[in-house]
Parts: C-alpha cells; structure tokens; sequence
C-alpha cells in the first residue's frame, strides 16, 4: 500500500469554481465546499489509481521482482526522488537513481532495476523503499479535463448528499464514465 509523504500544492479545482458549478452565490459554505473538493480529488485519485497533482508517495516492496520489473500501483511517474534498503537493525543505505529506469508515462508504471548493482534486502519484509514523485504537474491546467470534471462532478454530488454521508455507495455513473478510460485492467 503506497503512503503519501507530500500533498499536492492545490487541488485541481478552487472553491470558486465549484460555486461557479453550483450556483452557490454566498460564502456561508466555502470551508466545506473546499473539504469536498479534497474529499472528491482523493476519491477520483483512488477510483482511477492516477495523482492528479504533484505529491510524493513512498512504495514500499520485500524484494525485487525477478523479472526486474516493478509495476508500481499508482501513475502517472514522475521522478524517482530517492531509494533506499532498510535493514533488519533500523540502518538504511541509499541506493544509486541510476540503477533504475522510470517510466512513468504508462499505465501502471514500471521501475526497470539493473539488478547487477542492487544488493538483496537483508529485512524479510518491507526492505526497499522508493520515494516517488507522482502526479499529472502542479497546476489543474495539467491535469486532463476530465479528470477535473470528475473532481467536479463528485464535489457537486457529495454536496448535493450531505445527509448520506458516511453511507457506503458507489460512484455516480458520470463520475465512474469519467474514470473508465483510466482504469488498469489486469489480464
């Protein structure tokens, strides 16, 4: 399971924006207009397993793959900013970035290892860290249309069912529209 390090710098849509959408003239309601957005950025970002916004996740992994492959679970890549093993007594030891080819373009995102310069993790589980940098870019203007329309879409929907918070359900059908070309099907 992936762990975000660093948040975006914004969501992919402002406050004013979703007021725009929804026609909302008073600023009564802002705070939790910008909690639903973040709320819906992360359901879109789960949903789609695609970072709209630049943030840093670490992934963590027990050994490395045979086939000197390692898909990574979220895209798109962008850099890797640092990898390390840890050690069974706590120490860690960097590893060298060019000992690994990122590319983060496809989907999933792959990390080719030259395995000939990486040593095998001496910690049974969770040896080997990566800190990567994932997301679209900085900016909503980076990140595809629809994707922000699915963002808008489920800030809309989530306000519009205040009182069903909390309730398990799935996405709205223009919202999931949205985020089927985004899907990774595993054969």
């Amino acid at each position: 399971m992936p762990e975000l390090l660093t948040g975006p710098p914004a969501e992919p849509l402002t406050v004013a924006d979703l007021k725009d959408f929804l026609r909302i003239t008073q600023d009564a309601e802002d705070a939790l207009l910008g909690r639903l957005i973040t709320t819906a950025r992360q359901m879109v970002e789960s949903a789609a397993a695609r970072i709209l916004l630049t943030q840093t996740w670490r992934v963590v992994r027990d050994a490395w793959p045979p086939s000197g492959l390692l898909l990574l679970p979220l895209a798109p890549a962008a850099t890797i900013a640092a990898a390390r093993l840890r050690h069974a007594d706590g120490s860690e030891t960097a590893l060298p970035l060019n000992a690994f080819t990122l590319r983060g373009d496809r989907t999933p995102a792959v990390i080719a290892l030259d395995k000939a310069r990486l040593p095998a993790p001496d910690r049974r589980v969770g040896g080997i860290e990566f800190d990567l940098v994932l997301g679209y870019g900085e900016t909503s203007q980076d990140v595809p249309g629809d994707l922000v329309q699915a963002v808008r879409l489920l800030a809309a929907h989530l306000h519009e069912r205040r009182e069903e918070a909390g309730v398990a359900g799935l996405l709205p059908e223009g919202v999931a529209a949205l985020l089927r070309p985004y899907r990774m099907v595993r054969l």
